[in-house]
């Protein structure tokens, strides 16, 4: 197993095998990776991990811990997810077409902003829900496009970003109907949006800083970018392009969901 086995808890499987002196990017202080397969590779000790999954996860992880709810990372698709929810006293989300007066919470930023609130929720999803719960890091952070700057900030003030100390964005994707990862541009802008925060002085990995340009070059046209790329167009066809115009939504929350005793809650500053 490799040495990161021990911050890397499987979920299906063993952890995938990696060239850790290819791959690691381990002479940069932020790094960028993408999905469940390739966050171990980049993950060393005393790194502060970042999980971007803009459409939904994120935004809507963002959201509610931001109206002072605690959030609890699972793996979806799983019959576990209710038994676990109750395990911790908490509520449960479930699909968008299957909520109803008894389960009013989703994965959909839209429906969190209205539903009634709940101190504990399970939120489950198959990318970034899935990645922040295998994940067993010093930090654990959840990064969205509506508080990139804010986690910027939350890092530098706790000196992350160093080789000593690094950075490590994960950009969580969707998946092709064959289960492979198929690489998604809101996750790369929300990765390079958080890698942005970062003045030139931290050593940023080559792919820290494509993310970080391809950031830099889609930031003024954000709502309609997002619109446009397939994830965006796959929910607005399905009736949630509200959801898509509030992950667009730069900057707009203060809130920092670090991972603590197994959910995500307000970060200290």
């Amino acid at each position: 197993m490799s040495q990161y086995g021990g911050m890397w808890r499987t979920l299906q499987g063993p952890v995938p095998h990696v060239d850790e002196g290819v791959f690691s990017q381990g002479r940069a202080g932020v790094r960028f990776e993408w999905g469940m397969e390739g966050a171990p590779a980049v993950l060393s000790q005393h790194a502060a991990l970042v999980v971007v999954d803009v459409l939904s996860f994120s935004t809507a992880t963002t959201i509610a811990v931001a109206k002072g709810i605690a959030v609890y990372p699972h793996a979806w698709p799983s019959s576990e997810v209710e038994q676990f929810a109750r395990r911790h006293g908490a509520a449960f989300a479930v699909r968008r077409r299957q909520v109803d007066g008894d389960h009013p919470w989703s994965l959909s930023p839209t429906h969190l902003m209205v539903a009634p609130h709940v101190d504990r929720l399970v939120l489950p999803s198959p990318n970034g829900s899935a990645i922040a719960a295998a994940a067993a890091a010093e930090v654990v952070l959840v990064g969205s496009l509506r508080n990139a700057s804010a986690v910027g900030r939350w890092l530098h003030q706790h000196s992350f970003g160093t080789v000593e100390r690094p950075v490590v964005v994960i950009a969580a994707g969707e998946r092709w109907a064959s289960g492979a990862l198929r690489p998604a541009l809101e996750d790369l802008l929300g990765a390079g949006a958080v890698i942005a925060s970062f003045d030139p002085d931290h050593a940023l990995s080559p792919e820290a800083e494509a993310a970080r340009a391809a950031w830099m070059a889609a930031a003024s046209c954000l709502p309609d970018t997002l619109k446009a790329c397939s994830s965006g167009a796959e929910l607005a066809a399905a009736g949630y392009e509200s959801d898509v115009l509030l992950a667009a939504e730069g900057d707009v929350e203060s809130a920092v969901p670090l991972l603590v005793d197994g959910a995500f809650r307000p970060a200290e500053a």
